[in-house]
């Protein structure tokens, strides 16, 4: 008896073809995943600057009410609000802790720390006289070429 061959057609991938996919998708995570990464860093790195600037401009008005950048008129230290304290402002993992780093009565420095995800990525600084710093190594240490934010 013969056998008739069968009308009928498989169907799905072959296994070489499974691998082929599988190759391609391995080589592009490897190429934009470390990209999506960079991009992230970025973000939050800049979402803290716009914190510190809100930060020093909150400083700014605290010294036009009080004369002074260090104590309000009744002694008080200055604190930063809350919702400058930290970045980014809204719910979720916070990347950044800001805070006071130093004042007196005639000048102040704002300090970013980062936190989190952003762990070793060196903190940000800015002054009474807007000058900014970036300590890109994490050395905590500041080289004169990581005077700026615009390294980033």
């Amino acid at each position: 008896m013969k056998k008739q061959p069968s009308n009928r057609h498989q169907k799905g991938f072959s296994l070489i073809e499974l691998m082929i996919v599988v190759v391609i998708i391995a080589i592009l995570s490897t190429i934009a995943y470390p990209s999506y990464q960079d991009n992230l860093t970025r973000a939050r790195r800049a979402d803290a600057q716009a914190v510190l600037m809100e930060a020093a401009q909150f400083m700014e008005r605290f010294y036009t009410e009080n004369n002074r950048y260090d104590q309000d008129t009744g002694g008080t230290a200055v604190a930063i609000p809350a919702q400058l304290a930290e970045s980014p402002r809204d719910s979720g993992t916070k990347f950044y802790d800001i805070v006071v780093q130093a004042a007196d009565q005639s000048t102040y420095t704002l300090r970013a720390t980062p936190k989190n995800g952003q762990a070793g990525d060196g903190f940000m600084e800015i002054t009474n006289t807007f000058a900014k710093a970036w300590d890109s190594d994490g050395s905590g240490t500041l080289t004169l070429a990581e005077q700026s934010w615009s390294q980033y």
